[in-house]
C-alpha cells in the first residue's frame, strides 16, 4: 500500500486521461458525429469573407457573432477552452466539437496559426467566425483538409496558469508550520466550515513548482479539476488538504519526505503546490 502512495502521489494519471479526452480532436481531425446532435449548418458567407469582416495583416478575416462577457484576451501561453465547427468553402463540415458533444482544451500556441491569432482576439463567452486563409492553416500537409477554413468558435474558458510565486524557494516567515515539517500559507479564506478527512474524497484545481520556479503539473494548465481520495496522493497533500474547507486556497511548501520520496520519474526535494480546494465530495 505504501508503494501504491508513493507512486499514485497526486492524481496526474486521473487528469491525463480526462485532458487526452478533451483534446482528441483538435481542428483537423476527421469528425466523429454524435448521432444525437445536428450538425451544425454552413454558414452562408462560408465561401469567402464578407466585407464586413475584420482583417489582419497576416490575412486572418473575422467577425463576432456573439459579443463576451469578458474582459481578457488569452495570450499564446494559455490554455483556452473552446466549441467550435470548421467547414472548407464548399460548406462541407469536417470537424466540429459541437457534433461531439463536448468542448475541446488545448494550448493556444500549439494549434494552426489561424488560430492562434484569431483566439487571441476574444474575450471569454464570444462567438466569432474566423476565415483562415490556407498559410495559416493547414497548407501543404497531407491529411488535412486545404485551402482556406472557416470556423465558428466560441470561447468558453481561458485557463491560465500561474507564474512561479515570489517565495516558491522557500516558506517565508509568516508561513506555519506542522510537527511532520510541512509548511502552509492560507491565500484566501474558505467558504465552508467543513474540513476533509483522511479517507474523503476532493475536488481540488492545483498547479505544482520545484524550488527553482519550474512548473511541473497543473489540473488549470489540463483544463479539468482533479478528484480523488485523500488516501491516494503524496503525504503532504494528505496531511494539507484535512487543514482547509470549501473555497479555500493555500500554498504548501512539502518538504521531501513527504512528497515523492525518491519515486522515479517525479520531481526531487521540496516542492510548493497551490491548492484551491472546490469540494468535497466525499466526506
Amino acid at each position: 500500500m505504501r508503494t501504491r502512495r508513493i507512486v499514485s502521489l497526486f492524481p496526474v494519471l486521473l487528469l491525463a486521461v480526462s485532458f487526452q479526452r478533451a483534446e482528441a480532436a483538435p481542428p483537423g481531425v476527421a469528425l466523429r458525429p454524435d448521432k444525437t446532435v445536428p450538425a451544425p449548418a454552413a454558414p452562408a458567407d462560408v465561401a469567402a469573407a464578407p466585407a464586413d469582416a475584420q482583417v489582419t495583416a497576416s490575412g486572418l478575416a473575422s467577425k463576432v457573432l456573439t459579443a463576451g462577457t469578458g474582459t481578457a484576451h488569452p495570450v499564446p501561453t494559455d490554455r483556452v477552452k473552446v466549441h467550435y465547427s470548421g467547414w472548407t468553402t464548399d460548406g462541407k463540415l469536417f470537424d466540429s466539437s459541437i457534433s461531439r458533444g463536448r468542448p475541446i482544451v488545448f494550448p493556444l500556441n500549439r494549434v494552426i496559426a489561424g488560430w492562434t491569432e484569431g483566439v487571441a482576439l476574444m474575450v471569454v463567452g464570444e462567438k466569432r467566425r474566423l476565415w483562415i486563409p490556407a498559410k495559416l492553416a493547414y497548407e501543404g500537409k497531407s491529411g488535412k483538409p486545404q485551402g482556406m477554413l472557416v470556423f465558428d468558435v466560441e470561447l468558453l474558458e481561458i485557463l491560465h496558469v500561474p507564474d512561479a510565486p515570489a517565495d516558491v524557494a522557500a516558506p517565508p516567515a509568516d508561513a506555519q508550520h506542522s510537527e511532520s515539517g510541512l509548511a502552509w500559507k492560507v491565500l484566501k479564506a474558505g467558504t465552508g466550515t467543513v474540513h476533509p478527512k483522511k479517507d474523503s474524497i476532493v475536488r481540488v484545481h492545483y498547479t505544482g513548482w520545484t524550488t527553482d520556479g519550474k512548473m511541473f503539473d497543473s489540473s488549470l494548465a489540463k483544463g479539468t479539476p482533479a478528484t480523488f481520495e485523500l488516501t491516494e496522493v503524496i503525504p503532504g497533500w494528505t496531511e494539507g488538504l484535512q487543514l482547509m474547507t470549501e473555497g479555500e486556497s493555500r500554498r504548501f511548501w512539502i518538504p521531501k519526505s513527504l512528497a515523492y520520496r525518491g519515486a522515479p520519474g517525479k520531481p526531487e526535494g521540496m516542492l510548493v503546490f497551490d491548492i484551491d480546494l472546490i469540494e468535497i465530495t466525499k466526506l
